[in-house]
C-alpha cells in the first residue's frame, strides 16, 4: 500500500509539472511567431488618442471604436470592429506610495520610441492574452493595456507591441 501511494504521488507531481510545463511551452509557441520586428506600421491607417488629463497620447487603427471615456478623463478603451474582445486600453493615474515601491522593485524590460523606460509585461491565460506596458514618471502611473483571446493573441501581438513603442507621456 504505501508504494502505491507513492507512485501515485509521484504520478500526480509528474503531472503537474507538465500541465504547468505545457502552459509555458504554449506561451513560448505564441511568442516564438510574434515577432514585433515585421509588423508593417505603414499599411495601417492611424490615428492618435491624445488625453487631455495626463497628457499621454499612443496611436490606434482608425477604424477601431472607442469605448465612452470615463467621467474623469483618465484614459479610453478602443475595441476591434472585427472582434469585441479584441481591445486597446491606454489609462493614467496619480501614483499612491505603496505603488511606488512595488514598481520599484520590477526592473525595466521595455524603451518607448520616445525613450521612456518601462516594464512590459505579456500574459496568456487560456481565455485571455493580453500585454501591458507601465510607465512611472514623477507621482504619475502610465498604463497601456492589449488584449485579446488567447488563440487570436498571435495575431495582435504586433500591433500591440508597435502601439507599446509608440506611446507617449509629457516630458518632465
Amino acid at each position: 500500500m504505501a508504494t502505491a501511494n507513492k507512485i501515485c504521488s509521484l504520478g500526480r507531481r509528474i503531472y503537474r509539472f507538465v500541465a504547468s510545463l505545457s502552459g509555458v511551452i504554449a506561451l513560448l509557441i505564441i511568442l516564438w511567431g510574434c515577432t514585433a520586428n515585421d509588423f508593417n506600421a505603414g499599411a495601417i491607417a492611424w490615428k492618435t488618442y491624445k488625453n487631455s488629463r495626463y497628457g499621454f497620447e499612443f496611436p490606434y487603427p482608425s477604424n477601431w471604436n472607442s469605448l465612452t471615456a470615463p467621467a474623469n478623463d483618465d484614459g479610453i478603451a478602443f475595441i476591434s470592429p472585427q472582434d469585441n474582445s479584441v481591445e486597446i486600453r491606454g489609462w493614467a493615474s496619480q501614483q499612491l506610495p505603496n505603488d511606488r515601491e512595488s514598481v520599484k522593485k520590477i526592473k525595466s524590460n521595455f524603451q518607448t520610441a520616445q525613450g521612456v523606460s518601462g516594464v512590459l509585461i505579456v500574459e496568456v491565460s487560456q481565455q485571455i492574452g493580453s500585454m501591458t506596458l507601465t510607465l512611472t514618471q514623477s507621482q504619475v502611473k502610465y498604463c497601456l493595456q492589449g488584449q485579446s483571446k488567447s488563440q487570436d493573441f498571435q495575431n495582435y501581438y504586433r500591433l500591440f507591441y508597435y502601439i507599446a513603442q509608440q506611446y507617449s507621456i509629457p516630458k518632465s
